[in-house]
């Protein structure tokens, strides 16, 4: 086992071929451990390299209706009012406090995705 970290692009690249060599190694096996740390690695890289920008606040409430089948009217249900909840989704209305620990509590958005300015 040769562990060192991924500071380049080839660095990468070759942690990456390591990765799928050694990938069904069983755990607590050194191969395994080897597996474990050569993804700990790798993800650490990726997330300085390659990052994830949070979604929009509107886009992650209209994600969450799609995906849980939630409509305009359970969003009404939590910010009070159908034409807010269509004045939210339009973007005519900023979420307030209130409403993001709503959203939070009741349909588990993150708060960090709600706060943002949009």
């Amino acid at each position: 086992m040769n562990i060192k970290p991924i500071k380049t692009k080839k660095d990468y690249e070759q942690a990456m071929l390591r990765l799928e060599e050694i990938f069904n190694a069983k755990k607590g096996t050194p191969k395994g451990d080897e597996l474990e740390i050569l993804s700990l690695l790798i993800e650490k890289y990726e997330d300085e390299k390659f990052p994830i920008d949070l979604p929009d606040p509107i886009e992650a409430i209209k994600f969450r209706m799609e995906q849980s089948g939630l409509t305009q009217t359970d969003l009404a249900n939590i910010v009070g009012q159908k034409s807010r909840a269509s004045e939210i989704l339009s973007r005519k209305r900023k979420l307030s406090l209130d409403m993001i620990r709503q959203l939070h509590n009741k349909w588990r958005i993150p708060t960090e995705v709600l706060v943002q300015a949009y």
